[in-house]
């Protein structure tokens, strides 16, 4: 019986643990673990591929907040990235949003470069500054098989 006691409490501590592991994966998966108050900004991207709702966004390769969502504006056809900021980050007026990856094909966010203006972004503003996502297929296809500009010779039909 003494054993049987043991080993209970012993699979209430294991499953407790579990419970608890699974809890902070949700919440750092989520980005519910930004600490404080946080406010939206957008900025606008001539192309955001491979970016997602969810995505870090990034400043001095600390996390400052994340992707909120991303949609297209119909007016100019570009990708309008809603991000989630924390309320004690004051972001100048001309700072710079880049969409960068981690590693050489991982996963893409956003990184941030304070600029120098003395008025700063409030919520609901827009960054204008923007440095759009790297195509890697692209750059490869066109080391890979040269510039697409280039005119190809003509073959003779006979």
């Amino acid at each position: 019986m003494k054993n049987t006691k043991l080993e209970l409490s012993v699979g209430i501590f294991v499953m407790l643990g579990i419970a608890a592991l699974a809890y902070l994966t949700i919440q750092v998966g989520t980005g519910s673990m930004l600490n404080g108050d946080t406010y939206l900004i957008e900025s606008r991207f001539a192309n955001a591929g491979g970016l997602h709702s969810g995505s870090t966004v990034l400043l001095a390769g600390v996390t400052v907040g994340r992707v909120e969502g991303i949609r297209m504006e119909p007016s100019d056809y570009s990708a309008i990235v809603t991000l989630r900021v924390l309320s004690t980050l004051r972001l100048p007026t001309d700072s710079m949003a880049s969409i960068k990856t981690t590693g050489l094909i991982g996963d893409k966010f956003i990184s941030l470069s304070p600029g120098a203006d003395d008025t700063y972004l409030g919520p609901g503003s827009r960054i204008t500054m923007t440095e759009s996502a790297v195509d890697l297929e692209s750059l490869i296809g066109k080391m890979a098989f040269g510039s697409v500009d280039k005119e190809k010779p003509q073959q003779e039909t006979k």
